[in-house]
């Protein structure tokens, strides 16, 4: 794909690069918040002051030869295919004064996609980066500092975990987390579909689908964001740093221009005895990119295809919204769901290709048959395309994700379901299946079966 540049190359030498941006709010920072610490949280015996973490995950997926009467530059293709991933991270965290929290982590990735990763809606491995490609790459997946302000006297323990130092923090408090990270990290998170390194592999079931939120092609990004807790009230909001090109690896410095916001009030609650979260999330992304309608009235004018890349222009602003739930029913059984909806007339930004997404599913855990460690899940997806998006691919077009040079419009649909199994403490070994139909949102493809075994290892 060929992108128009965002900036001409005589740009003055002197403008302030997003690194060096990051530098001086990461110097400003250094001096004010060791100030204002005095605030923070208390001092506790069971504090940690520093950890060192780790996880390493293989992916290894099978694509089952379907029906595909034609295909286009990026379409999902017929025959029978295999695919496999990798990742490894060090996670390190320190608290170098009370209230204050840093955290790095270098990582690893390697990838080999199916239909150089084209053709879905829902892609069918989360932990596939696109940038990674089939020789281990290395690079610095997260720095960031956060600092914790205490609003009252009442704590609650926080255990340890991967970019989560044991301690306890209050219930009251203002959290500010800045730096190098993953909106993922602090947005949508649902405990039981959240993470493919443990829980579903699709994309779709990941997060919620139409949820265009910045990254990087990696799925990493620079920002900020402010945080309120109040006992079981809890409100977000950031602004983050979006590709200079849609999908693409390199960030867009001028966070002032171009920007991803996202707005979240999250509600914890008690239903019959067992806990349950609530979620409304509203996202607004600015940056240059292409509208459907201007490409498709162009092909039209020209007598041509149309195409995104003759269009992409000045600034666009695209919003969306989506509503998440999860409800434990009791100790080993929990539900989720999440609806999401972009406004659609706009190409895709960050994430994937899901205009509207409707999804639902559940989680067990093996104690309810003597296997405690062990999980079951299962979960469906039902993913759309705006009128905008859908006539653009119908007539032929072609965008980063999609493209079968024609378009016979049903909703993709997505069947996931997983098992793991505890092989001990550190390693867990899982077997998922997934059924898609009408891949791409083409009636005329498809539908297609994908099995995986993924291996995952924390310490």
């Amino acid at each position: 794909m060929v992108c128009a540049p965002l900036f001409p190359r005589s740009l003055p030498a002197q403008k302030p690069t997003l690194r060096h941006r990051m530098r001086v709010m990461a110097t400003v920072g250094a001096l004010l918040l060791p100030w204002a610490a005095g605030a923070a949280v208390a001092e506790d015996s069971g504090r940690e002051d520093w950890q060192i973490h780790g996880q390493a995950t293989y992916i290894w997926q099978r694509k089952a030869a379907m029906a595909a009467p034609y295909s286009g530059p990026n379409s999902l293709i017929g025959p029978r295919e295999l695919s496999n991933s990798f990742t490894a991270t060090v996670a390190l965290g320190w608290r170098p004064w009370v209230g204050g929290e840093l955290y790095l982590n270098p990582e690893v990735a390697q990838g080999v996609p199916l239909s150089r990763l084209t053709g879905l809606g829902g892609f069918s491995n989360g932990e596939m980066a696109r940038s990674s490609g089939p020789r281990l790459k290395a690079y610095r997946a997260r720095l960031y500092g956060r600092q914790t302000w205490a609003l009252g006297d009442e704590t609650e323990a926080v255990e340890s975990d991967l970019n989560q130092l044991a301690g306890r923090v209050a219930r009251r408090r203002i959290v500010l987390t800045l730096g190098n990270l993953s909106v993922a990290d602090l947005f949508d998170r649902n405990a039981y579909s959240h993470d493919p390194r443990s829980q579903f592999l699709n994309w779709s079931l990941m997060a919620m689908g139409a949820y265009d939120y910045a990254a990087d092609a990696r799925g990493y990004t620079v920002g900020a964001a402010l945080e309120w807790f109040h006992d079981d009230w809890s409100l977000r909001g950031g602004r983050f740093a979006l590709p200079r090109q849609p999908n693409q690896q390199s960030l867009d410095p001028q966070l002032g221009r171009h920007f991803g916001d996202q707005l979240e009030i999250e509600h914890a609650h008690t239903l019959a005895g067992q806990p349950g979260r609530l979620r409304a999330l509203l996202f607004h992304d600015r940056t240059a990119l292409a509208r459907f309608d201007d490409a498709l009235a162009l092909a039209t004018r020209t007598g041509t295809t149309p195409d995104i890349n003759a269009v992409r222009g000045p600034v666009q602003d695209k919003r969306g919204w989506g509503l998440g739930l999860e409800q434990a029913i009791d100790p080993q059984f929990g539900l989720f769901a999440r609806w999401s909806q972009a406004d659609g007339h706009t190409e895709t930004d960050a994430f994937t290709e899901i205009d509207r997404a409707l999804a639902a599913g559940l989680q067990v855990d093996g104690a309810a048959w003597q296997r405690g460690g062990d999980r079951w899940g299962i979960a469906w997806a039902h993913n759309g395309l705006s009128a905008s998006r859908r006539n653009y691919l119908a007539a032929g077009g072609i965008s980063f994700f999609l493209g079968d040079g024609a378009l016979r419009y049903r909703p993709e649909q997505v069947l996931e379901t997983y098992y793991t199994l505890r092989l001990g403490k550190a390693l867990v070994v899982s077997l998922n299946g997934q059924r898609i139909l009408n891949p791409g949102y083409n009636a005329d493809r498809g539908p297609v079966t994908l099995l995986a075994t993924r291996l995952h290892a924390e310490f």
